[in-house]
C-alpha cells in the first residue's frame, strides 16, 4: 500500500528561490561583516554582549519592518556595549500539531496554509529588513531542509527545546556555518543539549534534500539556557547563578571548543510572564558581575519584544501585537536594552 500523502506540488529548490529572489550584493557584504563580529563574541576576541530580540512569531511584514526599524536606532545607541541580532521567527514549533504555525505556513494568519507563498513570503521579509535596517536576523531552525531557503541572509539559528534531541537538526547544525544555539530541552536535562553541541561540532555525513552532504563541525554550536517544566506541568527557571555554574561544570566534561552561553529570558525562565524579562536580564548581568567564569561564558540574552506588550488572538487585529507569545512591548525593551549596555 502506498503512503497515504497527497503530494500537492513540486516546491522549487533553495537554489531557484535564490536564483528568482536575489540579493543585492551589499547585503552579502552586510551579512560577512556582521557574521565575522558574531563570530569573534562567540571566540572572544570581540567583548560585546548579544542581544537576541524580537517578536516571538514574526507575522506580520509591516509591523516586523517597523520594529525593526526602530531597532535599528537604539542599536547605533549601544553599539560599543551591545551587538543586536533581531529574532524574525517565521516557524512556530506546537507541540499538538495544531493552530498557526508561522509565516512560512501561513502568510495571512487568518488565510489558509500555501507553503509556496508561505517561502516566498519569508525570504521577501527577511530581505527588506536587511535592506531596510541593516540586520542580519536569527531564527529557528525547525525544519532542517529549509534553512537553505533563508542561509544567506541568517546569521544565527537556534535549535528549538522539542527539537534539540532529533538527530537531523544535529547533525545539519553542523554544516550551516553560522552559530548555532541549542536549547535545553523542555524537561530540562542539559545533557541532551551537551550531547547536540558535540553532536553539532563534530563533522558529519548524511543525506540532505536528496543529496549526500559531509560536514566539517560546527565550532559555533553552543548552549541555550530556557528554563523547563516538571512532571507537574510547572515552570522553573534555568538562569541563576547555580544553573551557570553548574553549566560550565558541564562544559568541563567535554572537549568542545568556545563553551558559551546565551540565556533565553522568556519561555519557562519567565514561566512566560514577559515583564519578568526585564529583571531576569539583569540577573544574569549581576551573576556575570560576581563571577569571571560566568562572565567568560555568557555571551549574549534572548528577549522576546514587540511594538506592543503582551499578546492578541488571530483576528483581534492591534498592530504589532504578539499572536503567539506574550511579547514585551516597544518603550520598555527600548529602556531595558539601554539600561543593560549602562549595567555590562
Amino acid at each position: 500500500m502506498d503512503m497515504e500523502m497527497n503530494f500537492i506540488r513540486q516546491l522549487p529548490t533553495p537554489q531557484e528561490i535564490k536564483e528568482q529572489f536575489p540579493l543585492k550584493p551589499e547585503i552579502a557584504v552586510i551579512k560577512n561583516e556582521r557574521d565575522e563580529i558574531i563570530r569573534d563574541i562567540f571566540t572572544g576576541k570581540d567583548d560585546r554582549f548579544l542581544l537576541i530580540i524580537g517578536p516571538c512569531s514574526a507575522d506580520n511584514e509591516p509591523a516586523v519592518l517597523d520594529y525593526m526599524t526602530r531597532l535599528a536606532k537604539v542599536q547605533e545607541k549601544v553599539k560599543d556595549k551591545i551587538f543586536i541580532i533581531p529574532r524574525v521567527y517565521t516557524n512556530k514549533p506546537r507541540t499538538k500539531g495544531t493552530g498557526y504555525k508561522g509565516m512560512l505556513h501561513q502568510p495571512d494568519p487568518e488565510g489558509d496554509e500555501d507553503l509556496l507563498e508561505g517561502i516566498i513570503a519569508i525570504r521577501q521579509m527577511h530581505t527588506h529588513v536587511a535592506e531596510e535596517t541593516g540586520f542580519t536576523c536569527a531564527e529557528e531552525m525547525l525544519y532542517p531542509e529549509n534553512h537553505r531557503y533563508l542561509s544567506d541572509l541568517l546569521s544565527y539559528v537556534a535549535i528549538g527545546a522539542r527539537s534539540v534531541e532529533d538527530q537531523q537538526h544535529r547533525i545539519v547544525a553542523s554544516g550551516v556555518g553560522i552559530p548555532v544555539g541549542m536549547k535545553n530541552p523542555t524537561g530540562g536535562d542539559v545533557s541532551v543539549m551537551m550531547n547536540s553541541i558535540i553532536a553539532a561540532q563534530h563533522k558529519q555525513k548524511f543525506v540532505y534534500r536528496g543529496w549526500e552532504v559531509s560536514t566539517k563541525g560546527n565550532p559555533l554550536s553552543h548552549a541555550i539556557l530556557r528554563g523547563y517544566v516538571d512532571k507537574y506541568g510547572r515552570s522553573h527557571a534555568n538562569y541563576h547563578y547555580e544553573d551557570l555554574q553548574g553549566l560550565i561544570d558541564a562544559y568541563e566534561e567535554t572537549n568542545l571548543v568556545n563553551p558559551a552561553v546565551i540565556v533565553d529570558c522568556n519561555h519557562s525562565n519567565s514561566g512566560k510572564m514577559y515583564m519578568e524579562q526585564i529583571r531576569i536580564a539583569e540577573d544574569v548581568i549581576h551573576s556575570m558581575h560576581m563571577s569571571k567564569d560566568i562572565n567568560n561564558i555568557v555571551k549574549g540574552l534572548m528577549i522576546e519584544s514587540y511594538i506592543e506588550d503582551g499578546c492578541q488572538s488571530i483576528g483581534d487585529g492591534i498592530y504589532g501585537k504578539s499572536i503567539t507569545d506574550p511579547c514585551l512591548g516597544w518603550e520598555k525593551s527600548e529602556r531595558l536594552i539601554l539600561e543593560l549596555a549602562d549595567i555590562l
